[in-house]
């Protein structure tokens, strides 16, 4: 008897504290952007994107925690546990080609609240499927959230085209990653804090609900974006084939760039909340910590890599990022203690983060005004479908193999990044970024 009402008293007080960190993330992001809108230099859709942006990435921790945690219980075999985020990121790579082109014919913000509107069935059929135990559901529901995440993706390139004097353009990317930190707390919390407000099976119907909540918030702040028209300084450049285009070698090395860094960071991501519950017993809170710990770490950096671009170049920051991979595997191959993981997934975020920038600001390099819209559907789908394979191999080999193989995986994709990250210091003797 003592023990249940010990036991209830401490739950109480976990969820008072849970709900006060939501409350006062909430505050922190909305003063945040209005400090922002205020001093800062940077134009007002910036702002916006950095209000709207941290609600709508949620979807991807709750997919990535409370997917993961419910798929591996609803699914036929373990090793789909993580087939509804393979699913959301397949969804995101098949949508990001038609997203591009919906928002070349009638605007970044028109076709960023389709996106959204998207997301809103997305996240309420996965509230439907945790209450009727339907994998089918919810792997759909995944898909359309993937659909979403495509629209999302977009945003980074709807603020680098709201920036007049392109040598803003690194504060921008900056700015807009450094929101993801509010996601990184937001996403978590809510899908722990919300798991049993709705009667469910398996728990975190009440967690897919909140998300849909959060779209239609999301809906409300992008419908205040102001026009967004580029300088189109070289639209009357010659619009050249897309074939030309993917040949060069700085898109190749920005490309790249992203897809190693996206793929080796969801493999892993994926694996490690399924290999703390599934092989290790460890709770639910002390994975939400790692996961969280490891999304604060993809944005955190933003605060500085802004000025790191400015004083040392891409070429370093590219290298720095390699660098951090590289501890990802030493870490991760050295025990399963909670701490192993957690550095393991805060080196991954940190090492993402540096390599995601270099790409997102190598690649204007190489179009013109009048191709970004093609050129940038096909380095999001290159990102995205390569990323689903790899969040989708996770769970196959993590289960068939274990932990260890699953890591030694990921050493020759980071060898390839050295070698991308020579070529560049190579070309960088000769075109100055």
């Amino acid at each position: 008897m003592i023990q249940s009402v010990l036991f209830l008293a401490w739950n109480n007080q976990r969820i008072i504290i849970m709900s006060i960190t939501l409350i006062l993330t909430f505050i922190a992001l909305f003063i945040s952007a209005a400090l922002g809108l205020r001093y800062s230099q940077l134009p007002k859709n910036i702002w916006l994107l950095f209000l709207a942006q941290p609600l709508a990435m949620c979807a991807a921790p709750m997919i990535v925690l409370a997917g993961g945690l419910v798929g591996a219980k609803m699914a036929p075999s373990p090793e789909l546990a993580t087939l509804p985020l393979t699913l959301m990121i397949l969804g995101t790579a098949t949508a990001v080609v038609p997203a591009s082109m919906l928002m070349k014919q009638i605007g970044r913000k028109r076709g960023t609240i389709i996106g959204l509107t998207i997301g809103i069935i997305g996240a309420l059929l996965e509230t439907w499927a945790t209450i009727s135990s339907s994998f089918i559901l919810l792997n759909i529901g995944a898909t359309l959230s993937g659909f979403t995440m495509a629209f999302v993706a977009q945003l980074r390139f709807a603020a680098l085209e709201s920036v007049g004097d392109p040598t803003l353009n690194p504060k921008a990317i900056s700015t807009l990653m450094i929101s993801g930190l509010f996601a990184a707390i937001l996403g978590p919390e809510i899908a722990v804090n919300a798991a049993y407000a709705i009667e469910s099976p398996h728990g975190f119907a009440g967690s897919f609900l909140s998300l849909s909540i959060l779209f239609v918030v999301a809906i409300i702040i992008i419908s205040q974006l102001d026009p967004i028209k580029p300088i189109e300084h070289d639209v009357v450049a010659d619009t050249r084939e897309l074939s030309e285009i993917v040949k060069q070698p700085l898109f190749i090395i920005a490309i790249f760039s992203s897809i190693i860094g996206y793929s080796v960071m969801s493999y892993v991501m994926t694996a490690t909340p399924l290999s703390m519950h599934e092989n290790h017993g460890y709770d639910l809170d002390s994975i939400k910590w790692v996961v969280q710990s490891h999304i604060i770490a993809m944005y955190l950096p933003s605060l500085f890599s802004a000025a790191l671009v400015k004083r040392f170049g891409i070429n370093k920051l590219m290298t720095i990022g390699s660098i951090f991979y590289v501890i990802v595997v030493l870490v991760a191959m050295s025990g399963y203690s909670i701490m192993h993981y957690w550095w393991s997934m805060v080196m991954l975020g940190i090492g993402w983060n540096f390599l995601f920038t270099s790409g997102t600001l190598i690649l204007p390099e190489t179009y013109h005004v009048n191709e970004r819209f093609k050129v940038q559907a096909v380095n999001d789908f290159g990102v995205f479908f390569v990323q689903a394979l790899a969040s989708l191999s996770a769970g196959i080999i993590l289960f068939s193999s274990g932990w260890s193989t699953l890591i030694s995986v990921t050493i020759p994709v980071i060898l390839l990044m050295f070698i991308l990250t020579f070529w560049f210091y190579r070309i960088n003797k000769r075109v100055e970024l």
